[in-house]
């Protein structure tokens, strides 16, 4: 066989080099990338277990269920206003696990965090509480119920921290004979220095005196 004669028969395909990927290519993996860093970076709630099972902050739109109330009066050279949210009892009874279970801290209402605005630094029982606007709580027992006020304001009536209490009052509860269905708050025996802030519902009266401190 002539070598020269078959090697000159040969044809030998270029090779191709490998292409560079366009900058284009990346833009998903980048944008996936910043999207992870977004989520680890973003703070995350945990709210205090709900009042009632399962029950967290609707969204933005959703209509809720306990309608808002007021609670206003004028006592010591203050102005008082607590803003509140009412449920029903709807069957249900305060101190068992269906609604204000005893030994938790309840929100005193609804929905958002009952809110009271004071003009001046009152007197609630024995605790000085100054002007300004704080969240109200309350713990109830069997035998009796605390009212707390704390400084955090503005969040779901669910979310609860006790190092942001200005402090607990003992309150002093009054026979009730005929359950309530609506739960209320309200100012009682109002006089120039001193008034009764009272929580009411189902067969609950509980009360605080507040005065000029």
């Amino acid at each position: 066989m002539d070598l020269h004669t078959t090697s000159s028969r040969l044809s030998f395909a270029p090779l191709r080099q490998p292409s560079r990927p366009s900058r284009s290519s990346f833009a998903p993996i980048v944008a996936a990338g910043i999207a992870l860093l977004v989520l680890a970076s973003a703070p995350f709630s945990i709210p205090l277990r709900a009042q009632m099972p399962g029950e967290a902050a609707p969204a933005a739109n959703a209509s809720l269920p306990s309608p808002p109330a007021t609670a206003n009066v004028s006592v010591a050279g203050a102005t008082i206003t607590i803003k509140y949210n009412t449920p029903h009892l709807r069957g249900r009874h305060v101190g068992t696990t269906e609604i204000v279970p005893y030994g938790q801290v309840w929100r005193t209402g609804a929905n958002p965090a009952t809110t009271l605005i004071t003009s001046a630094q009152l007197k609630f029982g024995t605790l000085v509480v100054p002007a300004g606007t704080h969240t109200i709580y309350s713990l109830p027992t069997a035998t009796s119920w605390q009212l707390i006020l704390n400084n955090e304001t503005g969040q779901w009536g669910t979310e609860y921290k006790p190092e942001m209490d200005l402090g607990r009052i003992p309150m002093t509860s009054k026979p009730v004979s005929t359950p309530q269905e609506v739960m209320s708050l309200s100012f009682e025996k109002t006089t120039a220095n001193s008034t009764e802030l009272h929580i009411r519902w189902d067969k609950v009266d509980e009360f605080v005196t507040i005065t000029k401190p």
